[in-house]
């Protein structure tokens, strides 16, 4: 037992130790063309903007890292402290020995408990940080309301699913872990089509884009690369935040494209034609599919690992819980599994760099050439603040975009 707790500690030294030498670097980088940006920054930002971006981007990483720090001595304490397995059998004597609603309840408690330290942090970026570079667009009231709405969600959704998943496991018996899976894996899909529809409408308000030239654009676009959406809506993201994105959700005829009226306050119609079509390349290449397929092996994985460390006599007691408990071995993966994918995130980032750069071609092709696209991208920097002078080890590990520099590279090259 108290080597796997070594192990485990080890495991969050070490990624809290390469989250810390990573953002160093990187710090270290910005600082080193803060005075003058290389020729092909300077050519995306004026000097005063370009400014604003390295003072933002030094905030953040010394904020970010602050928070790792703070996120790892909590988790430290949460596993190491005696607390959970407390709190497993307080929720256990909820109910009789076949309970499973109880358990489902001892998970969504953990999780509820542990956002709390993390909330005056939140609070801290959002009305401190981002509201210094002049991004935030949101009341304490607003901010307040999303947490509350937010719990509110948790368990209105997660305690039925996290009921019928446990259920599922008593019922089942060992190849329980494909269909619980399965069930998993089904209500993901039923999301992408219920959550523009049902729950994103709690937070923001979506309206029809009115008709005009950017409407008119945006249909003959969709025409001409074969992409037909069920509708497009405008999003007021303008209310939290000056930051702006585009995206589309669902699939199939369920498809909508979705605007944040920042973006289009940002940028010209064929600027936002470009977007749209770089978007709309993500479809037409296959990204989504195929990131929903490894989503898909992925968290195939993840309950296979699960059953196995159920299964074995070592796991849960090491943290102080029954063997063969299977809301403690459940709640435990959530809590240790990033430990290990911490270290893989670069090569999914790898994969979504090269879709990037794919919807771009895309983007280029169906606007005749590559000016809108690279006139969209070089606002959306300006305006996001964005580096543009990442330490290469650190857009490698973390960015599951190409920088703006090596975007426009590709944009140039491509034929």
């Amino acid at each position: 037992m108290i080597s796997v707790l070594w192990i485990t500690a080890g495991l969050m030294v070490l990624r809290l130790v390469a989250e810390w030498v990573l953002s160093a670097l990187n710090r270290m980088e910005v600082r080193r063309h803060a005075a003058e940006a290389p020729p092909a920054v300077a050519a995306i930002m004026d000097r005063e903007t370009y400014q604003k971006a390295v003072e933002y981007t030094l905030a953040k990483s010394r904020f970010g890292g602050w928070t790792e720090v703070f996120d790892t001595l909590v988790l430290g304490l949460v596993l190491f402290g005696g607390i959970l397995p407390t709190l497993f059998n307080i929720a256990a004597g909820w109910g009789g020995a076949e309970a499973t609603w109880n358990h489902a309840v001892f998970i969504l408690l953990v999780g509820g408990l542990l956002s709390m330290p993390a909330l005056p942090f939140e609070w801290w970026e959002q009305f401190r940080l981002e509201q210094k570079f002049g991004f935030n667009k949101s009341t304490p009231g607003l901010w307040v309301m999303d947490r509350v709405k937010g719990t509110l969600l948790m368990l209105v959704i997660g305690f039925p699913l996290l009921w019928a998943l446990l259920a599922l496991v008593q019922k089942v018996g060992a190849g329980w872990w494909v269909w619980g899976f399965a069930l998993m894996f089904g209500f993901q899909l039923l999301m992408l089509i219920l959550y523009p529809k049902l729950i994103l409408p709690l937070f923001n308000k979506l309206t029809p884009l009115p008709d005009g030239e950017l409407r008119t654009r945006l249909l003959a676009l969709g025409d001409r690369t074969g992409f037909r959406a069920s509708t497009i809506e405008v999003i007021d993201g303008s209310k939290r935040s000056g930051h702006s994105n585009a995206y589309f959700t669902g699939f199939g005829r369920f498809r909508r494209i979705v605007l944040f009226d920042t973006l289009i306050a940002q940028l010209t119609a064929e600027e936002l034609e470009a977007v749209l079509a770089h978007e709309i390349g993500h479809y037409r290449r296959g990204h989504i599919p195929k990131m929903i397929g490894l989503s898909a092996v992925m968290m195939l994985g993840g309950f296979a690992a699960v059953a196995w460390l159920a299964r074995s006599l070592w796991f849960n007691s090491s943290f102080g819980f029954p063997p063969g408990q299977m809301a403690p071995s459940f709640l435990l993966f959530g809590l240790l599994s990033g430990l290990v994918t911490f270290w893989f995130s670069p090569l999914s980032n790898v994969l979504s760099r090269r879709y990037e750069y794919e919807a771009d071609a895309f983007a280029k092709d169906a606007m005749g050439g590559p000016a809108a696209m690279v006139g969209a991208l070089r606002k959306l920097a300006q305006k996001n603040l964005t580096n543009l002078t990442p330490h290469r080890w650190f857009s490698g590990f973390y960015y599951s975009h190409p920088t703006l520099v090596e975007r426009e590279r590709a944009l140039a090259e491509s034929r």
